[in-house]
């Protein structure tokens, strides 16, 4: 009994914590919703964007139309077909008509992914069809044998044929960045994805007529939790331009990152009534602001275990903010080193299990071994994932989330959780947004935004709140952080710039001491007379430049 080690009363806590509730899901694949809502309304609109719009019967009819066309192409559920696009309508089209034709969309922004990039997607998908649009047909890499079809050009109307898809098929395939070098493909399927989406809390309460926002990028989980999250359930997509706050201001619901939602102003969103984020630690000042204006769900979870597997809607007045619980017919276990389950309270690594839990990486059975487990506590056959997120339950149930495992670092010699620093940081007067990052083997730095925030009283709040080897050595204010192109805080970028910094004062230190030792007489032995030298001032610096001539 994989439990025995625990007290008796830490048994049950972990079941009554770590489960969550068990619900239907009305639709097992995720398309039929949407067709389910095109039947229904046909007329009314199912997305708009810069000015232009699609009512959902038009939707229906051109991915059905898609969907036929894939299918004379040889197209077979259990196939990838890349969706290489940027933010519109044919995007739409595209991610059901591959959906319609019993495949997964490969989702890849091609106005931002680099060449390589999208080589090593196709590659790794062992795609044979790619869809995209006119303008940007020539930036896509089609190796010999591949068939590119242009979104926006007419395909003739032809019912699809109903392809033999079930739940464990896939839905779409994402690409997130990892260890070995390259992204890595993640399988997610119909079964997974539905499970947050046509279950509370992850459907948002989305209702007909409502409008989402659809902000981020097509190759991130999240813009899957907007597109899919909206049409299943019969809202009104609204997909964004260049102004995010233009999109925004007319929304019901705002799915997010934190970093994205920080660029946008709560007062100039009256519509707004449910926000949504995760993808990295959300700043408590963040959350409380949005909380008392609208239901706000902080959540967690990588794309190996389907956009998030952990929802909480945050009260402002809450003693903390946390993560939440397990969301319907999932659970998550905070596990010892050795995967044994610890006393509740106590901080471990998170392990997710249940209907959350993606079928695995393409074309890496290392990663596999390493990241997806047996489940012992659901047993039958079920997997479980290793988050890398550390975690512990609260008295009350609540998992408060400790960092990334890659987070926790050592700083000479003792450990420090780096998001627990910028969260105290984050606490500090005028402070929105901190990340911290260790630069060498004894220097942390932070960076913090807005530009105006004083670092020195950012340095106090933490010495006052942590030990003194926490305390960043530096602390550097920016108008704002730099963002990656799924809309999170660019740690890399960070961290150059942190070197950069320690490079350019290294060379100042070197000029100072050079100008310190100019300002200092030397004895030179200049000028003989009588046998004996002459002791002179010597300015160093022409000293040097004259042996240099």
């Amino acid at each position: 009994m994989p439990l025995r080690h625990l007290a008796p009363h830490d048994q049950h806590l972990f079941r009554q914590y770590g489960y969550g509730p068990t619900a239907e899901v009305p639709d097992p694949l995720v398309h039929h919703a949407v067709e389910r809502h095109a039947a229904a309304a046909p007329h009314a609109v199912a997305a708009e964007h810069l000015g232009a719009t699609i009512t959902y019967g038009a939707l229906d009819r051109r991915a059905a139309a898609l969907a036929a066309r894939l299918a004379r192409a040889g197209v077979r559920p259990g196939d990838h077909v890349g969706l290489f696009v940027r933010r519109s309508i044919p995007m739409l089209v595209g991610l059901l008509g591959i959906l319609r034709a019993g495949a997964a969309y490969v989702p890849q922004d091609i106005g931002l992914a680099p060449p390589a990039q999208l080589s090593h997607v196709v590659r790794t998908a062992r795609t044979r069809v790619i869809l995209t649009t006119g303008e940007h047909a020539h930036r896509v890499p089609l190796p010999d044998g591949h068939l590119l079809i242009a979104l926006d050009e007419p395909q003739p109307y032809a019912p699809a044929p109903r392809a033999a898809v079930g739940p464990d098929d896939g839905c779409y395939v994402l690409f997130t960045s990892g260890t070995t070098g390259h992204p890595n493909g993640v399988r997610v399927t119909h079964r997974n994805v539905a499970n947050i989406l046509l279950t509370e809390p992850g459907g948002l309460g989305v209702r007909p007529g409502d409008r989402v926002a659809q902000l981020l990028n097509v190759a991130f989980d999240m813009a899957a939790w907007e597109i899919l999250g909206c049409l299943t359930h019969g809202g009104t997509l609204v997909i964004r331009g260049k102004d995010i706050q233009a999109a925004a201001r007319t929304a019901d619901v705002l799915i997010a990152t934190p970093t994205v939602l920080s660029g946008i102003d709560p007062a100039a969103c009256p519509r707004v009534r449910t926000v949504a984020v995760a993808g990295e630690p959300c700043p408590r000042p963040l959350a409380d602001r949005w909380a008392r204006r609208a239901a706000f769900f902080n959540c967690c979870g990588p794309t190996e275990t389907t956009i998030v597997n952990t929802m909480s809607r945050h009260d402002p007045a809450a003693p903390r903010l946390t993560i939440g619980r397990p969301t319907p017919n999932n659970t998550v276990y905070v596990l010892d080193t050795d995967r044994r389950p610890l006393p509740i309270g106590e901080a471990g690594e998170m392990w997710a299990g249940g209907d959350c839990v993606s079928a695995g990486y393409l074309a890496s059975d290392r990663l596999n071994a390493e990241r997806y487990a047996p489940d012992p506590f659901l047993g039958g056959g079920r997997r479980m994932f290793r988050t890398r997120d550390l975690g512990r339950w609260t008295p009350d149930g609540e998992l408060e989330h400790l960092g990334r495992t890659d987070d926790q670092v050592k700083v000479r010699g003792f450990r420090v959780e780096l998001d627990s620093v910028s969260s105290v940081l984050e606490s500090a007067a005028g402070c929105a947004r901190a990340v911290t990052l260790k630069r060498d083997a004894r220097t942390l730095v932070s960076f913090v935004s807005p530009a105006d925030v004083d670092p020195d009283a950012a340095r106090h709040a933490v010495a006052a709140a942590l030990p003194y080897y926490c305390v960043p050595d530096e602390v550097v204010p920016l108008a704002f952080l730099p963002e990656t192109d799924r809309g999170k805080v660019d740690k890399p970028a960070l961290l150059r710039m942190a070197e950069e910094r320690a490079a350019s004062r290294g060379g100042e230190r070197a000029a100072r001491q050079d100008e310190e030792r100019a300002a200092v007489p030397v004895e030179e032995p200049a000028v003989v007379r009588g046998g004996e030298p002459a002791a002179v001032p010597v300015d160093a610096r022409a000293a040097l430049q004259a042996v240099a001539r």
